[in-house]
């Protein structure tokens, strides 16, 4: 069953953004501060200037493969299933403890109110936001919309009135512990910015996404990085540098410094806000990489089923919020550190895989957004972010490790048994030593990812071109040649003799001229019987030989009915007619590399629809 696809512009901007905002601004500046001094703000703006190059490869892949696990499912179809799994798992972990972290910060806000114990509100904090998400994702992100909006105002409220109380001498000096630790800090605080990678994983659940995956991730990466920016140059104008080096509330307590005891309320809603939205936002991305791995045989077929009430993935939620659950006792800076890594490592990976997917030259990879620069761009994205993962630590490489080594468990003992896919970096290998390595599973995958990303509706010609048989002559040829060739085909499908057809195609021929043009044939029969319509594509590169003046004809139609489907019979015609008027019709016919690639071609058209 098919995810809901509910999601727009709106909905995916607010969703990165209530990702990314959270502890990213509202704790770990303060930890990011005692590595830098005041050249933090630099640190912020170098990781959002980092996370826009990263985002355009992920953009692309998003357009052209909209599927639920974002970036696990763009590894596992260019780079294959070992790396796939270990892809799909690692980012499955990253974003639960992200969200598990989130979790945590909205329980101690309200231990700080109310006194409720920390472990009991998680918990049902975490239950609400599974039941949530549960409910169906339109909703979730109904929710999510309204706070990001609620916390984006506060923000700039906070913005505006700090900006009057900035001490300009809290910027000196700028940055006392040199160059270094700033581009070094912008890898730790980098997991800031995971939150772009939620919208990858729910692509399939978003309306238009041609239009509003680019628009919504690429709106909510800048506005996020002049919002941090921002943020911490009002922090750091307000906060003596004492009081804001390793504090885990500077937002907080700068705010009580602007306007006293309001102040401080107003932010602590605002992290209060923010935390929600990452906890719902983590919760709703992060289980649709369990829902991919399952519908990959990666993992249990029971983890992918969805609702038919709500068209939610239950039990890939119900998983997710179980592992949320056990993972609130992880130390803070530990925990960002692991996450970062995994981030980092996903940012690579998929600058990697738009690499390999562009070269292996797949004719159904279609991305309606590609990344500028290519492939200089991915180089440099793969150099900078493996640079920042080796930076962060061999402890937090460690902690990877372990979930590295749980992935590649569930991968050789259960997965490799399973998976029978093709991915991209096979049709690279053939591409470069011509061998027959593959066969069309991943461009009949990618094709049907079309066609539900541009909201092709098959029809019953749709069907009936799927099942249709091709034939790729060379000839040239005689008509009679060609008739006798088809007719034999025919015959072993339909229980015709094959001289019976023969004659029904002359006879049809003489009644009236089948070719319709210099380049296109339409050799449609009447049979005798009840409920038979076969179609056959041709296509003969050196052209066939209808009449004097047709004497080159490359794209042949062929289809027989019986009488009661006479109807059904002038629609189809009326379908091929559809096709052949585009324009590029011609080239595409003739540049198809295979009789994959042509069915492709026509099932991929943009024809009109009217056949039901």
């Amino acid at each position: 069953m098919k995810l809901k696809k509910g999601l727009n512009f709106f909905d995916v901007f607010s969703i990165a953004t209530g990702a990314m905002i959270s502890s990213g601004i509202f704790i770990l500046p303060g930890l990011a501060f005692a590595r830098t001094g005041p050249a933090v703000i630099i640190s912020y703006f170098l990781a959002g200037i980092l996370a826009l190059i990263g985002i355009f490869s992920i953009i692309e892949l998003s357009t052209a493969m909209p599927k639920a696990g974002g970036d696990y499912y763009f590894i596992n179809r260019s780079l294959g299933p070992f790396i796939g799994t270990v892809s799909g798992f690692l980012s499955w972990f990253a974003l639960s403890l992200k969200s598990a972290f989130a979790i945590f910060g909205i329980s101690e806000i309200i231990f700080i109110f109310t006194g409720f114990p920390v472990m009991i509100s998680s918990l049902i904090v975490c239950i609400f936001f599974i039941l949530l998400n549960m409910i169906g994702i339109k909703e979730a992100a109904k929710f999510q919309v309204s706070l990001v909006s609620g916390l984006l105002v506060l923000m700039v409220l906070y913005i505006i009135l700090g900006f009057s109380k900035i001490n300009m001498s809290h910027f000196y000096p700028f940055a006392p512990q040199g160059i270094n630790p700033i581009f070094a800090t912008a890898g730790f605080i980098f997991i800031s910015f995971g939150g772009l990678l939620k919208v990858a994983s729910v692509s399939e659940e978003i309306k238009n996404p041609k239009k509003n995956i680019p628009l919504g991730m690429i709106v909510s990466v800048i506005t996020v990085t002049i919002i941090y920016t921002l943020l911490l140059i009002v922090t750091v104008g307000i906060l003596p540098a004492s009081k804001f080096s390793g504090s885990l509330t500077p937002i907080a307590d700068a705010a009580r410094n602007i306007a006293g005891t309001p102040g401080f309320i107003i932010i602590s809603i605002a992290a209060l806000l923010a935390f929600i939205t990452t906890a719902n936002a983590g919760i709703m991305s992060a289980s649709r990489y369990p829902l991919a791995l399952s519908r990959d045989n990666l993992l249990p077929n029971a983890i992918s089923k969805i609702n038919k009430r709500f068209k939610t993935p239950v039990p890939s939620i119900l998983v997710t919020g179980l592992f949320i659950v056990l993972a609130l006792q992880l130390p803070l800076e530990m925990l960002v550190k692991v996450a970062s890594v995994v981030i980092l490592t996903a940012y690579v990976l998929t600058n990697l895989a738009v690499i390999i997917l562009r070269e292996s030259k797949l004719k159904n990879y279609r991305p309606s957004f590609k990344a500028p620069l290519y492939p200089w761009l991915q180089i440099f994205g793969i150099l900078i972010f493996s640079f920042f993962i080796i930076d962060l630590g061999l402890e937090a490489v460690d902690i990877s490790l372990a979930f590295l080594l749980i992935s590649v468990s569930f991968y050789l003992f259960y997965g490799k048994k399973k998976y029978a896919g093709e991915y991209a970096l096979l049709h690279l290998l053939k591409r470069i030593t011509d061998n027959r390595l593959t066969d069309h599973i991943l461009e009949s995958e990618f094709r049907d990812i079309l066609c539900n990303r541009d909201n092709i509706e098959p029809d019953k010609f749709d069907k009936l071109v799927n099942t249709a048989k091709i034939l790729d002559l060379d000839g040239p040829l005689e008509i009679d040649q060609f008739f006798e060739i088809i007719s034999e085909n025919i015959s072993n499908e339909i229980e015709i003799d094959k001289e019976k057809i023969v004659s029904l195609l002359k006879s049809r021929q003489e009644d009236c001229n089948t070719a319709i043009s210099s380049f296109i044939a339409i050799p449609h029969i009447i049979i005798e019987g009840s409920d038979h319509f076969y179609l056959m594509l041709v296509r003969c590169k050196k052209g066939i030989k209808f009449t004097s003046e047709e004497n080159s004809v490359k794209a042949v139609f062929v289809f027989v009915g019986t009488k009661e489907d006479r109807a059904f019979h002038l629609k189809t015609l009326a379908s091929i007619a559809t096709l052949v008027q585009q324009d590029d019709f011609e080239k595409k016919w003739l540049n198809a590399e295979n009789i994959n690639y042509l069915r492709d071609m026509v099932l991929l058209s943009k024809r009109k629809r009217f056949i039901k």
